[in-house]
């Protein structure tokens, strides 16, 4: 990504209606879905700037790797943990150590290849273990945040489980998410495209509005592994090793 975005993401992460709901998405997922157990053993993939890292080291052992030299050091001095360098698919630190759970939120989209990414953490997984993807969904969403966060795609519910059985990893749970904001989202790319503004879709935003849009977007957390939605701006897979079912 380039060095602003990074650079506001850690300043806003904390806040940000957005990244605040999104934490409380994973945290659902990884008590209803998947179940951790009890010291697990966690790996957070591409961690950024670390705004995941308190989440996921109240529920485990965590280690975590960033391939950005600048985000890796924010990452460790917000979090506390050394924050190892490593990148996607062939660069990833902490061998021979196997994980419960991998954590890949909102970093499969920028790898280009996503294929061989799933493959080589999934060599990672002990038995029985996850892999948690988040990733921004439908092509046909495609915006300048896409092209200023370097990404390669976007996803459908299809490709992305075409993207794990493809090197053998079955997909336990897939589905969408952010979708009560979905036509807001629509209706302000398509009021910036008329108007031809680029301000970017992460900056935040007045208090009167960030607060009711963050909880919105979290009352979703009440209906993961109970309802699922049929479109949203993200989607979620819980992957795991083993035959396609």
């Amino acid at each position: 990504m380039d060095r602003d975005v990074f650079q506001r993401m850690n300043e806003i992460e904390a806040v940000h209606w957005w990244f605040a709901a999104r934490r409380q998405i994973i945290s659902a997922t990884l008590g209803r879905i998947v179940k951790l157990p009890a010291g697990a053993d966690i790996l957070e993939a591409g961690c950024g700037t670390g705004g995941n890292l308190a989440l996921l080291a109240a529920l485990g052992e965590v280690d975590a790797f960033e391939y950005d030299t600048e985000a890796r050091a924010i990452a460790s001095e917000k979090s506390g943990l050394r924050i190892e360098a490593g990148a996607l698919p062939d660069d990833i630190p902490f061998a021979p150590k196997t994980y419960d759970i991998i954590g890949l939120f909102d970093v499969l989209e920028h790898i280009e290849d996503d294929q061989a990414t799933l493959a080589s953490l999934g060599e990672r997984l002990k038995v029985g273990g996850k892999i948690v993807v988040t990733v921004p969904a439908f092509p046909w969403l495609w915006s300048k945040h896409d092209e200023s966060h370097h990404h390669f795609r976007r996803y459908t519910k299809a490709s992305l489980r075409d993207a794990a059985s493809s090197v053998g990893l079955k997909v336990e749970k897939i589905f969408y998410f952010n979708s009560f904001l979905l036509p807001v989202a629509i209706g302000l790319r398509a009021a910036k495209a008329l108007f031809q503004r680029s301000s970017p879709d992460d900056s935040l935003p007045a208090p009167w509005l960030n607060t009711p849009m963050r909880m919105v977007f979290a009352s979703e957390r009440h209906l993961i592994g109970r309802i699922s939605l049929p479109v949203g701006l993200s989607v979620c897979a819980v992957i795991s090793k083993g035959p396609v079912g």
